[in-house]
């Protein structure tokens, strides 16, 4: 594809006002809030192995909050439902979140819990492996979600993960359903079986490989076997699919059954931490922008490949102009 046509493409995405109310959307994000630990090496340990790491931070993490800070930083209005714990983490957590525009007045604190921690290596590649200690999430309730009914009910957009209890996420989605407020399930971390059906019938699904076959028994390897699975997703309930394959792309299948293979981007890849994050909080910005799914994944698959260009999880989360000059830049698409 040529830089014409490529500007073309993302030329849709410079303005960030729903073309109906002319306010940037409102979007409420359900989910989880985590310190990182995040240690960088060579390569991932094998099972009984030492390595020696190269470096260590602590990094804003959670994939709720890294979706509400990639949302807001795209230019919507965000507010986060969650849990923290009554430790240092938690002000530091809520601090920042408060920095990115975050309203974190739905935010709790949990007495004698900690907050929220994922145990991160990330090696050369780019490839990480992670371990989530829950802690204050799982603390998150369908009774605190109830609490914030109102809020919900007049969003445009709703976005769950899994890193909270099941019946906390299905509580946000139905009331969102009952409310006609665009539904987005992040199934993530890969869920070990079956998810209610409350949860599969939302209007968007985006998993990513690992947790597609997780909820379908497919292994995605390739464009037809995540067709396949996809079609298997949307048997199970879901309206319409956004399936993200890592440096492939990214497969859509629409609520009439249409089918999308979407850009994969060439970008020099860091870390993959948090990439899919960047895609659904963008995905989910354009949608309620007015976007067609087609031209939302596109803008997905931009975000989420520019995260991997940096360092971290939500330090990665572009902002919107950031994210516009980017893909201005950009020479070609692969994988179209």
């Amino acid at each position: 594809m040529s830089s014409v046509q490529l500007k073309k493409e993302t030329s849709h995405f410079m303005s960030n006002k729903n073309p109906i109310t002319g306010l940037p959307p409102r979007i409420v994000i359900v989910g989880s809030i985590n310190m990182d630990l995040v240690a960088r090496m060579q390569r991932l340990p094998k099972p009984g192995e030492t390595v020696t790491g190269e470096s260590f931070q602590t990094i804003s993490g959670g994939k709720g909050a890294n979706q509400a800070v990639a949302a807001a930083r795209l230019g919507a209005r965000v507010s986060m439902i969650g849990r923290l714990g009554d430790d240092s983490f938690g002000v530091t957590l809520r601090k920042n979140l408060n920095s990115a525009g975050v309203d974190t007045n739905h935010v709790l604190e949990t007495h004698g819990v900690s907050s929220g921690v994922a145990l991160i290596g990330v090696e050369q590649s780019g490839a990480n492996a992670i371990t989530v200690i829950p802690a204050a999430n799982g603390q998150l309730t369908a009774g605190d979600v109830r609490s914030c009914q109102e809020m919900i009910s007049t969003a445009n957009a709703l976005i769950v993960q899994l890193e909270t209890p099941i019946e906390t996420v299905a509580a946000a989605i139905q009331i969102a359903k009952k409310n006609g407020v665009l539904t987005v399930l992040d199934p993530a971390p890969a869920p070990k079986g079956p998810l209610p059906q409350e949860l599969m019938t939302v209007d968007i699904l985006s998993p990513n490989q690992s947790e597609a076959e997780a909820l379908t028994g497919i292994p995605v390897v390739d464009w037809e076997s995540a067709k396949h699975a996809a079609r298997a997703m949307r048997n199970l309930g879901a309206n319409a699919i956004v399936l993200k394959m890592g440096e492939l792309g990214a497969l859509v299948v629409a609520q009439d059954g249409t089918i999308h293979q979407i850009a994969a981007y060439n970008a020099k890849i860091v870390d993959t931490t948090a990439a899919g994050d960047a895609f659904t909080a963008a995905l989910t910005v354009a949608l309620c922008e007015g976007q067609p799914l087609k031209n939302a994944a596109h803008f997905g698959s931009l975000a989420g490949t520019l995260a991997c260009t940096r360092f971290g999880a939500q330090p990665a989360m572009p902002t919107r102009a950031e994210l516009t000059k980017w893909a201005e830049s950009l020479s070609e698409v692969v994988n179209l």
